[in-house]
């Protein structure tokens, strides 16, 4: 019997369907209640939502909070300050309508049990530069979950979701999705009126810098694998900015963050020795992108430049001056403690290789790229914004829809909105959630059908690798390499590498060109052809296999979008030597694509950009 066969099928209605239960999904979900008392509200996550997500093991701030009770700072504020890094490009009335509702999202965190530090003299919330609040945050993501559990019909753990499921009479408007559970097998189709997807980002879709046992080590959640942009391209919806990865200066080997202490506890960069350098990058920086370079605060990208130049010319490695700030006993600690709440796996490096940051200069080093629309790109869907405030050219649905009827976005999937993180994601979930609540009542009787031989069909397509290792498990050659199957690892591992070498990765100096492009679309459509003959030994390697089809999808994006965009708009970040330069006059727009899964197609185009704050 087939293995497709074998798998009970469980059909799930539900009036909004929310994929994913990190920061966004659980928002998603708390505000769909919230909005829809009457309504059918359903949380699916392929883990399980206490300990999901990019702040699953916990964070020692958050990083966006307006302070408005305060006067701190104003949405218009954050706004700019988002453009500015950015270099210009960003959905200016996303962001406007994150920031202005964040302020009320953190509230609510405290209300429900969020240790949040104070300034025992204002009484206000702790800061840690113009942004971030401080926490004890080991508790962030249960305390959030919490309410979204209370707040769910019901919230289905371990289903890995792979698919969505258009409407059978109307293709360009979702039905639902469909995915497995990772510990029973079973196969589940979710019909639902409305979907919000709350997905992850890509990491992993280029090579890291640690490999073989340590590849796990990566700076932002390994178990992001581009689901947030896998779905809505096989449904048909829009994508932008796809090319805007971020790269990170981390601690070395440990991928311990830095923001913390640059703002905190006051450190600086060295040279290896003990040159300030940023400064002798400037005419060459400014060189490149214009007036950019004299904008408060310096984009992210261009100090990553200056870095990365100081390296290429020979004068790393490139040291953090940690040893100042750490004769200070309680600098020390909070030092410490910063990673031993939220990156213990860097005071476990520091340990191994005999570095105390109060004695010796920690390294520091540039991360691989990631796609992550929460963080610090603008990558994602090219959503409709607020009715109240977005342009026309910005606005043909309800507010995060995308280009697909009944479909909405959060965090990591929606682009546009750059430095949300997880209380703007959160935010952003609410936002789709309450956006989700109206089209749904605005329905009537005119509902979404699903097709039963669709899913069918995706069954038998979700359930392939598994068949394929079943009949081809007797024919391996050596170890675990046969002739008739690729199993996940082996085919993860190709993509990064093809990504690392011809898409900008860390080999290259984050350097690509269109020839390399063009090679590594035709290495990802033999991958991609690959996929076919993907072999799943249990359901842990399926859930892989799943990963690694929504990966390298994420990637053909990635890579069509970098080769559209015929410039260097974030150097830092990426490189096209064939375009070194920021083109404000040709490039000063989104890059849009759309993918076409019957014949597998891309189709790019350019959107403009609306400066909406002054």
């Amino acid at each position: 019997m087939s293995m497709f066969r074998r798998r009970k099928t469980i059909l799930v209605d539900s009036d909004i369907l929310v994929v994913g239960g990190g920061m966004s999904g659980c928002g998603a979900t708390y505000e769909s209640r919230y909005w829809g008392r009457d309504l059918k509200v359903v949380c699916v996550e392929k883990a399980n939502i206490e300990r999901s997500g990019a702040v699953a093991q916990g964070l020692y701030a958050i990083n966006c909070y307006m302070g408005m009770q305060w006067d701190e700072n104003q949405p218009e504020d954050h706004v700019r300050y988002a453009r500015n890094d950015l270099m210009g490009l960003v959905r200016e009335d996303l962001g406007y309508d994150i920031a202005r509702h964040v302020d009320s999202t953190v509230h609510k965190f405290e209300e429900w049990g969020l240790p949040i530090m104070k300034d025992p003299e204002t009484g206000r919330y702790l800061r840690e530069g113009q942004w971030q609040i401080m926490i004890h945050g080991e508790s962030y993501k249960p305390i959030v979950a919490e309410a979204a559990r209370k707040a769910a019909t019901e919230v289905y753990n371990r289903i890995m979701v792979t698919h969505l499921l258009n409407d059978k009479s109307r293709p360009n408007r979702v039905a639902g999705a469909v995915g497995f559970n990772v510990r029973t097998g079973d196969f589940y189709v979710f019909r639902a009126k409305a979907v919000i997807v709350a997905a992850g980002g890509a990491s992993h879709i280029f090579k890291p810098r640690a490999v073989g046992e340590g590849m796990g080590r990566t700076w932002y959640a390994p178990w992001s694998s581009g689901s947030a942009y896998a779905l809505p391209i096989l449904s048909g919806a829009k994508m932008m900015q796809m090319e805007n990865r971020i790269v990170l200066t981390r601690f070395k080997d440990g991928y311990g963050p830095v923001g913390a202490y640059f703002l905190h506890l006051k450190t600086y960069t060295e040279n290896a020795y003990g040159d300030e350098y940023e400064s002798k990058w400037y005419d060459h920086t400014k060189e490149l992108v214009g007036d950019y370079i004299d904008r408060h605060p310096v984009p992210t990208c261009l100090r990553n430049h200056a870095f990365l130049e100081e390296i290429k010319a020979g004068r790393g490695p490139i040291r953090m001056v940690t040893k100042e700030a750490f004769q200070d006993p309680h600098k020390e600690t909070v030092g410490w403690e910063n990673f031993l709440g939220m990156t213990i796996g860097q005071a476990v490096v520091w340990a191994s290789q005999n570095i105390d940051p109060k004695h010796t200069n920690p390294e520091l080093t540039t991360s691989e790229p990631y796609v992550m629309g929460s963080h610090a790109t603008c990558s994602g869907a090219w959503a409709s914004g607020p009715s109240d405030y977005a342009p026309s050219d910005y606005q043909w649905g309800y507010n995060r829809m995308m280009t697909v009827e009944g479909l909405f976005g959060a965090g990591d999937t929606i682009g546009g909105t750059a430095h949300k993180f997880s209380s703007g994601s959160f935010t952003e979930g609410r936002i789709a959630g309450k956006a989700a609540v109206n089209y749904v009542n605005d329905l009537g009787s005119e509902l979404p059908e699903v097709s039963e031989r669709e899913y069918e069909d995706l069954k038998k397509v979700v359930f392939q690798p598994m068949e394929n290792y079943e009949v081809g498990r007797n024919e391996i050659v050596a170890g675990t390499v046969s002739p008739s199957y690729l199993l996940p690892l082996h085919g993860l591992q190709r993509l990064e590498k093809i990504m690392d070498e011809y898409v900008g990765g860390i080999s290259s100096h984050y350097t690509t060109n269109e020839p390399l492009l063009t090679r590594g679309l035709e290495l990802l459509g033999m991958l991609q052809e690959d996929l076919d003959h993907l072999g799943a030994e249990d359901l842990h390697q399926l859930q892989r296999a799943w990963e690694l089809q929504h990966r390298v999808l994420a990637s053909e994006c990635v890579t069509h979008h970098t080769m559209f965009r015929e410039e260097t708009r974030w150097p830092g970040y990426y490189y096209r030597a064939d375009h070194p330069k920021l083109d404000d006059n040709d490039w000063h727009c989104f890059t849009l694509s759309q993918y076409d899964r019957d014949s597998g197609k891309w189709e790019m185009e350019k959107a403009p950009v609306y400066h909406i704050v002054d």
